[in-house]
């Protein structure tokens, strides 16, 4: 296992390559503010093989080694180097691994900086958010445009740094200011003698700036309507400070520099935002650190100077960029950016809570080191072309952030079920003794995040049934679980294929509820059928098959999620099935049936992370039919999606409490059609 540490140690990076035990690097390293660690990890993973001898298994399982990349970014603060030294001791020196190979390069800083935002930013769909101090929900995630470009970084360091990014290698500093983080921490210290950066912060959230500072009010006796300015603005920082006799607070005292400085970069970062035409505002820097105190008053202030025209956008991962570029910029010979990445939420620590009082056991934590895995994805994801508009696609139906009532009910559902999860996972892997320990390990982890998203539903960004759902198949690939439903689907496909020609269409509608259904669409299909043919259909299947001899496109996941098929499996079973039913098999000959990667190995469906291959097929065969068939798919993610093509969603509801929440009953059936505005009336 081969391990490249990368240090963001800003201007004071070394210019040299070295390969020295663990306490020689950091040693070297003294300066350094965070460390990326990249772990090349061996992981067990299935294998799908078929069999040709009659009335064996349709496909054996075995299991082999894979080698997937993995990085793996470690930030702690100096203060803590011995207990991340006790961390590398136990995770890294005592395993395979006996020499930690660590590449550290005098990297420019703005470089590195750069590149570690366009990466978040292309790679963590819901990595920017705004804040909102005072609603429901703080966090408001922004789903990521398809082009990021272009758009304004203002860098808080000791200083600020305004950068214009226009592509990924396009950049230019267009401004900044010697007022920063550095001017809030100085000048904090002289006036409150408080030397540490996070307790002048705490002492700003417990101030009240107007015992500070003149506003408005206090100069005309309320507002100056004329000029359009409210009682309540400031008028001079620290104003009431020459002409009352009084001593002032530590706590009001910081928070009036803390509005002073977070005010004055406000008003820069929209004087340049105006003057080069762009809307996209991205802040960070040590001054932002996720702390609710100064994100709000950044907030305010944008808000004040655009008139709500330019939002204020923060990043979750703020902290890595610089670490994160490094890698990069370290790694280019490999080419990083040729792949997609996927944040791991198993080995993540996810976003800080807003409030350290209401989670004490997360501040002590974050106080020693947070982690950020990211897992490169063997396929490069793309947008499916047919989408109606990628900039407004947001996959998820429901939104457990804001909804706190689904929120509840879903983390509890998916609490229940955890037993259940633990006893296939064990099953999938019998012949395996470790396997009870490696099961009972996951359920601890996985519990453990369900409780920590509980108390920080934003810790991932937005949480939904699918970011539930994939937490949990990251929970179980960590403990070398892939496929914990493969002998299921196995058991499965293999009486499918028994009872293919004998059970058709009709019978399989005969045990649905009867009509009319929840949602109801099937005259007008019918209907539809009628006309002319579609030219491609893009079928997304889980774990059924429904082919009809047309020239069909089926969309099947990359990898292994419940019990949904699978590329591999698909291939298998398309085989045999073709040596049964000439349609098929004239259908293969013909290529007129495809079976194609979707990119995923999720339960639901994200249209704007699709395989480039399944996107180019999708585009070339002039796709004009999207099905998308079941619960994960169809309702919980994808319900709103609008296409630019003809569409069915089709699901029934195997959830009593969502079938009540549609409106429905539990096996209540969805038959959605939908037909673009502009194709109406077209067949």
């Amino acid at each position: 296992m081969a391990l490249c540490g990368v240090a963001d140690t800003g201007s004071h990076s070394m210019d040299k390559s070295i390969t020295l035990p663990p306490d020689e690097i950091f040693r070297n390293l003294e300066n350094a503010k965070r460390f990326a660690i990249d772990i090349v990890a061996k992981v067990r993973s299935f294998d799908h093989s078929a069999k040709e001898t009659d009335g064996d298994p349709l496909y054996e399982i075995s299991v082999q080694e894979e080698i997937t990349a993995r990085l793996h970014f470690i930030k702690f603060e100096n203060a803590y180097i011995e207990t991340c030294l006790d961390f590398i001791k136990d995770h890294l020196v005592n395993t395979e691994t006996k020499v930690i190979k660590a590449t550290v390069d005098k990297e420019d800083e703005m470089t590195c900086l750069i590149k570690g935002c366009n990466f978040v930013l292309k790679n963590i769909p819901h990595e920017a958010f705004v804040y909102a101090k005072h609603a429901d929900s703080e966090f408001r995630f922004q789903h990521t445009h398809p082009d990021i470009f272009p758009y304004l970084l203002i860098n808080i360091g000791s200083g600020v740094s305004i950068v214009k990014v226009e592509a990924e290698d396009k950049f230019e500093r267009i401004g900044g200011s010697s007022i920063g983080g550095g001017t809030f921490w100085g000048l904090g210290a002289l006036l409150t003698k408080t030397k540490r950066f996070d307790e002048l912060l705490q002492l700003a959230s417990k101030g009240q700036h107007t015992n500070v500072d003149m506003l408005v009010k206090d100069i005309y006796g309320g507002a100056y309507g004329s000029l359009g300015l409210t009682g309540d603005l400031i008028a001079s920082s620290f104003g009431k400070s020459a002409t009352t006799d009084k001593e002032f607070s530590k706590e009001d005292m910081a928070k009036s520099l803390l509005h002073m400085i977070s005010n004055d970069i406000g008003q820069l970062a929209c004087l340049y935002a105006k003057l080069h035409n762009l809307t996209r505002v991205y802040f960070g820097g040590f001054f932002i650190r996720g702390h609710p105190v100064t994100m709000h008053t950044i907030t305010y202030s944008i808000n004040f100077f655009t008139k709500g025209e330019v939002q204020a956008l923060f990043l979750r991962h703020e902290g890595y960029l610089g670490a994160i570029g490094a890698f990069l910029k370290g790694a280019e010979e490999d080419n990083p950016n040729q792949y997609s990445w996927g944040e791991n939420y198993a080995g993540s620590s996810g976003l800080m809570s807003v409030s350290p009082e209401l989670n004490p056991i997360q501040r002590a934590r974050s106080g020693t080191f947070d982690m950020l895995e990211m897992d490169r994805l063997e396929r490069q994801l793309v947008n499916l072309p047919l989408l109606q508009d990628a900039t407004s696609y947001i996959p998820d139906t429901v939104d457990l952030t804001e909804d706190a009532l689904a929120r509840e009910y879903w983390l509890y559902c998916f609490e229940e079920a955890l037993d259940g999860v633990v006893k296939r996972a064990i099953a999938s892997q019998k012949d395996q003794p470790e396997a009870v320990e490696r099961a009972e390990k996951f359920r601890q982890k996985y519990r453990h995040k369900l409780q920590t998203l509980r108390h920080q539903p934003f810790a991932y960004g937005s949480l939904t049934v699918r970011s539930l759902l994939d937490t949990r198949e990251h929970c179980l690939n960590e403990f070398n679980f892939p496929d914990p439903y493969s002998k299921i689907k196995q058991k499965e496909n293999d009486m499918a294929l028994k009872y293919y020609l004998k059970f058709g269409f009709e019978q399989a509608k005969q045990q649905l509820q009867g009509r009319p259904w929840l949602v109801d669409a099937y005259n007008q299909w019918i209907e539809r059928l009628k006309g002319p043919p579609h030219k491609c259909a893009l079928f997304f299947v889980d774990n059924k098959l429904l082919i009809r001899g047309t020239e069909v496109v089926l969309a099947s996941n990359s990898g292994p999620a419940l019990n949904d098929v699978t590329n591999s499996e698909l291939q298998i079973l398309t085989e045999r099935i073709a040596a049964m039913d000439p349609v098929i098999h004239a259908a293969l000959k013909e290529d007129r049936l495809a079976l194609v990667q979707n990119g995923s190995s999720s339960p639901c469906l994200d249209l704007s992370r699709l395989d480039k291959v399944l996107a180019t097929v999708v585009r070339e065969r002039g796709t004009d039919l999207v099905i998308i068939e079941g619960m994960g798919r169809a309702i919980h993610t994808n319900y709103y999606a609008m296409l630019s093509c003809e569409s069915l969603k089709l699901a029934v509801i195997k959830n009593s409490w969502l079938a009540d929440r549609l409106g429905g009953k539990i096996f209540s059936v969805v038959f959605k059609y939908e037909v673009p505005s502009k194709a109406q009336g077209q067949h």
